[in-house]
């Protein structure tokens, strides 16, 4: 029976022009549901390490290694097969090294094409062959599909497939075909990437693990807390700016403000060479690395830009804070709670000695407004932000391929948290006489930062979304931060550490317990007893105990320290989740030194897999969100090929 409207199989018609045409793609999409799901992989808190973040994706999180492992074991040394493993990771590095050091270097060509193809069709067997084809350049497609699909083992076709081989060696072509093919196995490993939040930040690369998430096949993201603030700054956030630019200088980390975006702060340096000239600003000596090469001039340039911009941040923050009375952050309004006479500050009731008492700047009796020359700093910053196209091009992408949230494959995804008070109940967010929690909160909160991006129209609804970007970065309520403040202020400028403590949200306690992990699952449709939850933002202190599988097995945090700034609490560096047709693997990854010692040391991540999961029968794509898709369009194509037949719709063509 006809269950799509007449006008909409008219529009299907375009697409498929006639019988033949309808009924061929009900062939191949009912082939495709046959076919294992495909190996998905899902990482979190990569935070600018992008080095050991692209090493992970290169080598399919140690898989690519184990498939040698059992494919050569027999035919190759271990040594042989590790840099047979380096060469796939780094194709266009590798080979010419290698090729420096090989007695024939014809024959290790041929040899090297013959192992690259034969582990190539073992990890297309879960594809189609258009599909592989879209992974492949044009100019060479045609020949490594033919010595992909090849039956070299049948009578007359073995001598073609070596005239193959052999005419790609003798015509200098071997190393495009080995970069090609080394390439195809890199995309073959890993179907589609989830990226459970944090690529900005620590790290100097977020620019660079961008780029490369943009040529990926598939990709969505869930927004991090430092994701949202600089898709904040994109959008032109002063608050949001603030906070960008004082992290980076904080940390020592210019590498992606300046050179990946070409973000100017050169009128943020005159201004505090000017106005701090004379103030030591010790406490805000950046953080920086043991193998830092900073000059002394240029460390005492970054606390004086820190100092001003801390500064600054504080009084755009405060406007925010006022602006929005709902946010219910009156507590972090701080500046008019300061003796500037006696050096004081009072927090609840108490009073604490300030550290440092020099801020020229501030009007005791307006301390949130900005200096003329404040002010003309951040307007020259906001330009440079908004006018980066990199940094544009980088956030619509953030901002087409995710969300605050995802739900795949009856499973839940996201960053942070969903806030939930002691009790257990999901903790309520009251604006304009409404009260939003759980999932309708998440829904509410990702369309206000999409507002604010995207709303050129109405200058007060960009506002509010620019707003509430901020706020989902640092706001108790924000189930990207879900802690009951930031503490920078008390970082800086208190002693007493007992104020720069930031008390965690309950649902970091809760999310322990399998009753409240069903919750949340429920919250969001789906099934307690099959779907899982994937976690990041909280760093998983392998090295105390910790574990990262909890609320037996529902809820999964995979923020195992990619930073080199969290591996010290961790124990590791990092988690892969592995998702393939026969169950669920965590990958617990080991430091990565650099790129370089991989490719002339082939010093791979060592890596430890565990299976957390196993499917009680292999899992199809038919058994999947996407294969619920393909069956849809399927039936579609039924009622399309039904109104043909019925002299309902012409055919356009005939074939």
């Amino acid at each position: 029976m006809q269950k799509n409207p007449l006008k909409y199989l008219k529009l299907l018609s375009e697409k498929y022009p006639s019988i033949q045409a309808a009924s061929t793609a009900i062939i191949n999409f009912s082939a495709l549901l046959q076919l294992p799901k495909g190996t998905e992989h899902f990482v979190s808190d990569i935070h600018g390490e992008n080095e050991a973040f692209q090493h992970v994706v290169r080598n399919g999180a140690g898989s690519i290694l184990r498939k040698i492992d059992e494919m050569f074991s027999n035919t190759m040394s271990k040594s042989e097969r590790r840099n047979l493993a380096t060469l796939i990771y780094y194709p266009e590095l590798k080979t010419p090294l290698m090729l420096q050091s090989v007695p024939d270097r014809d024959e290790w060509c041929r040899l090297t094409l013959v192992r690259l193809v034969k582990f190539s069709r073992r990890l297309s067997a879960k594809y189609r062959r258009d599909a592989v084809r879209n992974f492949l350049p044009k100019n060479v497609s045609e020949t490594i599909e033919e010595l992909l699909y090849d039956q070299e083992g049948v009578e007359h076709k073995a001598a073609y497939y070596q005239s193959q081989i052999d005419t790609i060696v003798s015509t200098g072509s071997a190393h495009t075909f080995i970069v090609c093919l080394a390439e195809l196995i890199q995309h073959l490993a890993v179907e589609r990437i989830h990226v459970i939040g944090d690529i900005y930040d620590r790290g100097p690369g977020a620019h660079i693990i961008l780029d490369s998430l943009m040529e990926h096949h598939q990709v969505d993201i869930q927004w991090g807390n430092h994701d949202i603030l600089w898709m904040g700054s994109a959008a032109g956030s002063e608050a949001c700016i603030a906070n960008v630019i004082r992290a980076s200088l904080r940390y020592g980390n210019m590498e992606t403000l300046e050179n990946g975006y070409g973000i100017s702060i050169l009128p943020l340096a005159s201004f505090a060479l000017e106005t701090y000239k004379d103030d030591p600003c010790d406490l805000f000596a950046p953080r920086l690395s043991a193998d830092s090469s900073f000059t002394a001039q240029e460390i005492r340039l970054m606390a004086l830009m820190q100092k001003a911009m801390a500064v600054i941040q504080f009084k755009v923050e405060s406007q925010v804070i006022k602006r929005r009375p709902h946010y219910q952050m009156n507590d972090r309004l701080l500046l008019d709670k300061i003796d500037y006479e006696r050096g004081v500050v009072n927090l609840n009731g108490t009073e604490y000695p300030l550290l440092d008492t020099f801020f020229p700047t501030i009007d005791p009796k307006n301390p949130d407004v900005l200096t003329a020359e404040e002010q003309a700093v951040m307007e020259k910053l906001v330009l440079s932000f908004t006018n980066s196209k990199k940094l544009q091009q980088h956030v619509r992408f953030l901002f087409s391929t995710g969300s605050l949230y995802l739900i795949h494959d009856g499973n839940l995804l996201y960053h942070g948290c969903i806030a939930m008070n002691d009790d257990g109940e999901f903790r309520a967010f009251n604006v304009d006489g409404r009260s939003f929690a759980g999932k309708e909160f998440l829904d509410r909160v990702d369309r206000l930062a999409r507002q604010g991006y995207f709303d050129t129209d109405n200058l007060e609804k960009k506002r509010y979304g620019m707003d509430a970007m901020w706020f989902l970065w640092c706001a108790p309520q924000s189930p990207l931060f879900g802690k009951e403040k930031m503490a920078t202020f008390e970082r800086y400028f208190l002693a007493d550490k007992a104020t720069h403590t930031e008390k965690r949200n309950a649902y970091y306690t809760l999310r322990n317990t399998e009753e409240s992990a069903s919750k949340i699952l429920r919250e969001f449709g789906l099934n307690p007893d099959t779907g899982h939850i994937v976690n990041g933002h909280v760093p998983v202190k392998v090295a105390k105990g910790e574990r990262p599988i909890k609320a037996n097995g529902r809820l999964i945090v995979i923020d195992g320290g990619f930073s080199r700034a969290y591996q010290k609490q961790t124990g590791i560096a990092g988690y892969t989740l592995i998702s393939n047709s026969r169950g669920l693997l965590l990958a617990a990854h080991q430091p990565f030194e650099s790129t370089q010692k991989a490719v002339s040391e082939e010093i791979d991540i060592d890596t430890e897999t565990e299976i957390i999961h196993s499917h009680p029968h292999r899992m199809r794509v038919r058994d999947t969100d996407r294969g619920r898709e393909i069956q849809e369009h399927i039936d579609e194509l039924q009622d399309l090929l039904h109104a043909y037949r019925e002299g309902m719709i012409k055919e356009h063509s005939v074939e």
